[in-house]
């Protein structure tokens, strides 16, 4: 069977073929190969979530779990695979890959970007959630089969070590001996892999390298060999999603980029009303009772303004000093 790509242009040069049955590259003379950020859920998604690439998946799994011999994963059914046109339809939400492998373990794996409100009440609720809902009444919990959750952060959520994964379980205080293993949590944290291209010791390693900085490169590295790892690369290339599967990966880095901002925004701000405060018990303390237009002036304010205001406070002479009157 012949197969032809028609290659055509998104914008800034991204460029795209429309078949997707194979991978392909760009043709002499393109730009430099491009790739998602799978940081982004939405990129996590598709390169760990797809049908057309559980070897991706198995691999990950089995280089975290550190999984050999007869413990190796023989097969995995993805619970909810990656269906561009059912993700677009959804409101910008969690994006997780649920699966189950051959022994019946069920897999939870989420990229965080921003850490939320409670965010480890959610990751155990949620893996409490697939604990239960294994089953549908209450007597067949013999049948309920262990449940691992796997979160990456792209912040650092653990302050007390240093080391970038991490492995959380039950044990019993005295004799220290993990008795309840039905629910099992693993964390990577990103901010704490400094390992660099030349370093990287395992194949752990290189996934993690992966996962952090594939958005930023140009080109697979030679270094890395393992082939699902390099399957990885091959599903993040821009060059092999579709115009709807860029479009909605744009808008999920969009939003993601503004959530931060928001987020961001209101660490200034609270900063700036905190200051505004500590500026207006200043000035009442220094000049009594303070004439109208004062509090308009300090609600106005920015950060930096109200921060020189507050230093000429003890040394001004008037309240007009104070404002650079």
């Amino acid at each position: 069977m012949v197969i032809v790509h028609r290659w055509f242009v998104l914008d800034a040069g991204v460029q795209f073929s429309e078949n997707r049955h194979d991978f392909v590259h760009p043709p002499p003379g393109a730009d430099p190969v491009k790739f998602i950020d799978p940081r982004i859920d939405f990129a996590f998604k598709k390169i760990f979530g797809s049908e057309d690439a559980k070897d991706i998946l198995i691999s990950f799994l089995e280089s975290l779990l550190r999984l050999e011999g007869d413990r190796r994963i023989a097969e995995v059914t993805i619970l909810d695979p990656f269906l561009a046109p059912k993700i677009r339809e959804m409101k910008y939400s969690v994006l997780d890959v649920k699966c189950r492998d051959h022994r019946g373990i069920t897999y939870i794996v989420e990229m965080q970007i921003q850490k939320g409100a409670a965010f480890l009440k959610r990751i155990q609720y949620n893996a409490a959630k697939a604990y239960v809902h294994q089953i549908e009444k209450g007597e067949d919990y013999p049948r309920l089969n262990q449940v691992i959750a796997i979160t990456i952060t792209d912040f650092i959520l653990f302050e007390g070590f240093d080391h970038c994964v991490s492995r959380h379980e039950s044990r019993e205080t005295v004799t220290g001996q993990p008795f309840l293993l039905e629910i099992l949590h693993y964390f990577i944290e990103l901010p704490k892999f400094v390992r660099s291209l030349e370093t990287l010791t395992d194949v752990l390693d290189q996934w993690i390298y992966f996962i952090k900085w594939a958005g930023t490169l140009e080109t697979i590295p030679e270094r890395i060999r393992e082939a699902p790892i390099r399957h990885a690369f091959e599903k993040a290339m821009v060059a092999n999603m579709t115009a709807e599967e860029y479009e909605y990966y744009e808008k999920a880095g969009i939003a993601i980029t503004d959530a931060q901002g928001a987020v961001q925004l209101a660490r200034e701000e609270g900063r700036r009303e905190e200051a505004a405060a500590v500026l207006r018990r200043l000035l009442s303390r220094r000049f009594g009772v303070l004439p109208e237009g004062v509090s308009d002036k300090l609600a106005q304010a920015d950060l930096p303004t109200l921060e020189t205001w507050t230093d000429r406070v003890l040394d001004a002479p008037s309240l007009n000093d104070v404002f650079g009157g």
